[in-house]
């Protein structure tokens, strides 16, 4: 709501025929003094608002954060490898020989 110079000078004639030029600076202090309290209610408000929807929104946040850096930790060859291709070398326990190769092998038994 844009208001023209002429339209505030109407407003300012009819408040000063209304009320009179002696009371006119008590009602300007007064209206000043209500639109920095509604000013300052406003702050208020837009701040707690904030503050109740930015903490649902900065732990979402984190964990997208947390499900990203698993992600990235993630290797899915390496549990392929492992449960495929497993490395003696990395286990304790000896490899294990082939039947053809082991001589203490006695095979199939038939009775």
């Amino acid at each position: 709501m844009e208001l023209s110079f002429g339209e505030m000078a109407l407003i300012a004639v009819a408040i000063v025929v209304l009320f009179g030029p002696d009371k006119l600076p008590s009602i300007a202090r007064d209206l000043g003094s209500g639109i920095r309290k509604m000013r300052g209610a406003v702050e208020d408000i837009k701040t707690e608002i904030m503050k109740e929807t930015d903490n649902p929104v900065s732990e979402i946040k984190r964990e997208i954060e947390k499900v990203k850096d698993a992600a990235k930790e993630y290797n899915p060859m390496k549990d392929v490898e492992k449960d495929f291709l497993p490395n003696p070398t990395e286990s304790n326990e000896l490899p294990k020989p082939k039947p053809a190769d082991d001589e203490t092998h006695e095979g199939p038994v038939s009775r």
